[in-house]
């Protein structure tokens, strides 16, 4: 009898921002090549609590928030990573 397991399936991964209603807040990272305006963060709310769900294969990844056109860190990750462009990106290791 074979047992097959899928290797390297994707995840379920939610990123959260908390900021101000009304905000327009976008993920972006290695995972997307860094488009900022593909994944919206939604406010369901309207409390200021931006969600999205990624599907995410097992892996080390970079991302940030882009905000109102300037680029945030998670402040909900401490895991951080200098870029190239002198400052740091959030980083995220999805697990097997």
């Amino acid at each position: 009898m074979a047992c097959s397991k899928k290797i390297n399936a994707k995840k379920r991964v939610t990123f959260l921002y908390r900021g101000k209603p009304g905000e327009k807040v976008f993920l972006a990272g290695d995972f997307n090549d860094w488009k900022t305006d593909v994944k919206e963060l939604q406010d369901k709310n309207n409390d200021g609590t931006y969600a999205c769900i990624c599907m995410l294969a097992p892996g080390k990844y970079s991302y940030k928030f882009f905000v109102n056109g300037v680029w945030k860190l998670d402040a909900g990750n401490p895991n951080l990573a200098p870029n190239e462009f002198g400052s740091h990106n959030s980083i995220l290791e999805v697990q097997k």
